[in-house]
């Protein structure tokens, strides 16, 4: 099977395009194209995939990267079995040579909703855009394919759709006890996920022996007050590390942060870095963020604060270190439940399966999830 894959949103590794659904089609032996801003991001392509260069879309410049995409797909989307797309920008204006395509959207979040929390769009305007998005959700469930990344996304469709969850890769080694020394945070940064609030805690923290790490590009109204807390030494940023690498530096922290604020987009989507963390023994410090409620308690693998409130963030850190029992029993746990609900192998066979069903490659049902898989080796 061909598979195109495009975006120009998203960084070219991103975890969920990248890490988890290429990688499982490439395990497959499919052949996949990738469309996606790899110069912009300064990105190397995996030797396995036929890389296409287009433009990065940011902020209000979008049109350029829009453009470059339509001719990426006219060339050569017209070659594949499936067209999996990652923006619903690219679901605007298909070329003609896609028709007759399998096109597939891969729906990462609750569009309307999160135009809340995108300090690019004017304020008056996202009242008048929630309609036009809905109207291009509800006409691209009727032309395309569609795949979600939430159970809590089926409520926006007339129809039912695979759901596609973001997991993660969970070694069947346990990782060893977190220490005391660091907290971190893997993902993107921004105001809704809580960056200027993990500055404000990282004050206490650094004063208290605590090292702040954030792993991850930032959006543009937070990168001024990053840089500035890099050179006042209370935080370590990294900046964009691919998912692999970051979470390898995240290995043995006493606390991994999930500091969402309560923003309409966030209500129902589950916080991937929760389960990342757990994936790695690393204990949660989290905010009642409903998924992440609904995974961390019943689990005993974290602590919850409120939100908005980084001085309890920083007194649950302090805890932590204060208690190494606390935090080892809480890795403990969350590592057995990573592995027992979150390993993605399980989920790539039904991702796989269901884009051959699609392409007709397929002449049987799309299995449902079976217990325990071996982890994917490493590229």
């Amino acid at each position: 099977m061909r598979v195109c894959v495009c975006t120009v949103v998203h960084h070219p590794e991103d975890a969920r395009i990248l890490h988890r659904q290429i990688r499982a089609l490439l395990d497959a032996g499919h052949e996949v194209t990738y469309i996606a801003p790899f110069r912009a991001c300064n990105a190397t392509p995996w030797r396995q995939i036929s890389p296409v260069d287009v433009p990065r879309a940011t902020g209000r410049r979008r049109l350029r990267a829009l453009r470059a995409a339509h001719r990426a797909l006219a060339e050569h989307a017209a070659y594949a079995d499936v067209v999996l797309l990652h923006d619903p920008e690219l679901l605007v204006s298909l070329p003609r040579e896609v028709q007759g395509r399998t096109v597939v959207w891969d729906v990462h979040e609750d569009t309307a909703a999160a135009l809340s929390a995108k300090g690019w769009v004017p304020g008056p305007a996202r009242p008048l855009l929630r309609p036009a998005v809905r109207h291009l959700e509800r006409r691209s469930e009727r032309r395309h394919r569609l795949l979600l990344a939430e159970e809590g996304y089926r409520s926006r469709f007339r129809e039912e759709h695979p759901v596609v969850p973001n997991t993660t890769y969970v070694s069947d080694l346990p990782p060893g006890p977190p220490d005391g020394r660091r907290a971190v945070y893997v993902g993107q940064l921004s105001r809704a996920r809580g960056a200027l609030d993990m500055i404000e805690m990282a004050r206490t923290l650094t004063a208290a022996g605590v090292l702040v790490e954030l792993i991850g590009a930032a959006d543009a109204d937070v990168r001024d007050a990053l840089r500035a807390a890099q050179r006042e030494g209370i935080v370590r940023w990294y900046g964009f590390v691919p998912n692999d690498r970051a979470l390898r530096i995240a290995e043995g922290a006493m606390a991994g942060l999930a500091l969402l604020h309560d923003e309409p987009n966030y209500r129902h989507s589950m916080p991937t870095k929760v389960v990342e963390y757990m994936a790695r023994g690393i204990p949660v410090v989290s905010t009642p963020n409903p998924p992440a409620v609904a995974i961390v308690e019943p689990a005993e693998c974290g602590l919850i604060v409120p939100f908005g409130t980084p001085e309890a963030a920083a007194k649950a850190v302090l805890r932590l270190r204060d208690d190494p029992v606390l935090r080892a029993g809480f890795g403990k746990r969350g590592y057995e439940a990573a592995r027992e609900r979150f390993h993605w192998p399980v989920h790539a066979e039904r991702f796989v399966a269901q884009l051959e069903a699609w392409a007709g490659r397929s002449p049987v049902a799309v299995p449902e999830p079976e217990p325990e898989a071996e982890p994917v080796p490493e590229f």
